[in-house]
């Protein structure tokens, strides 16, 4: 049983699965207050099957929560072996076209392997999550260049706090097309701006092109994208850790 772990600065996704393909055995995702129940939640989803042998971890956060992580794990799976995604040159079929590929997030690279497991033509990868990134890989699988801009919630609460005789709660507003209230104000021309940004992004790429978006915001993103040819896949970093090979484990 393979253990894919998506460690977010937000949440920590987590999927079990049986082989590269396929349905999940379980998924799942937790805030980092929530991290204890998350052993609960692998033995509720492998109850069936064999537990994990193997996790492979695509890590954004510091040290310290990495290494929680690792412990809670071993202590609940003691012969579990953890192998660490890194961003690399080339992998599951996709070219790092970064000018220092290393460098390139785990979470944005993992997606994009995952975007080319199920996608074969260009697309645009959205990741809205505490940032949204937006990468586009050409149709051989070439990943040519990316975006990063703050994430929704960021965006409005920035602008809430960043601002004088604005309050807090003027970020918890909802989209309209034409807001008559300040809070709606901010939350409409936030999300305006990410729906920007991945329309441009998207018109860069050949006409055949699609998005794939996931990450925690696009439920929010999707309603408004929908003139253009957009996929939700909830889990997309997920689906790239189950479908690489496993690196060096440490």
């Amino acid at each position: 049983m393979l253990l894919c772990l998506d460690a977010g600065n937000s949440c920590l996704k987590w999927g079990l699965s049986l082989n590269h393909t396929g349905d999940w055995q379980g998924r799942g995702a937790l805030s980092w207050a929530d991290l204890a129940s998350l052993p609960q939640a692998l033995a509720a989803a492998s109850a069936t099957s064999t537990p994990p042998c193997l996790a492979r971890l695509a890590s954004v956060i510091d040290r310290e929560r990495e290494a929680t992580l690792k412990r809670m794990l071993r202590t609940a799976y003691p012969q579990l072996v953890f192998s660490i995604i890194h961003s690399s040159a080339a992998a599951a079929g996709v070219v790092n076209g970064y000018s220092a590929p290393e460098t390139l997030g785990a979470d944005r690279w993992c997606a994009l392997m995952g975007a080319r497991a199920l996608e074969k033509r260009a697309c645009l990868v959205v990741m809205a999550g505490t940032a949204t990134t937006l990468d586009s890989l050409d149709a051989e699988g070439n990943f040519i260049g990316g975006l990063i801009l703050p994430g929704v919630r960021m965006m409005q609460e920035s602008l809430a706090q960043g601002t004088a005789r604005l309050s807090p709660d003027t970020a918890s507003g909802a989209w309209v097309a034409l807001p008559h209230n300040t809070a709606d104000a901010i939350a409409s021309g936030c999300l305006e701006a990410q729906i920007g940004a991945i329309e441009r992004a998207l018109h860069r790429l050949p006409d055949a092109a699609c998005c794939l978006l996931s990450g925690g915001a696009a439920p929010l993103l999707l309603p408004l994208l929908a003139a253009l040819p957009v996929r939700h896949i909830p889990d997309l970093a997920l689906e790239g850790l189950r479908r690489m090979e496993t690196p060096a484990s440490r």
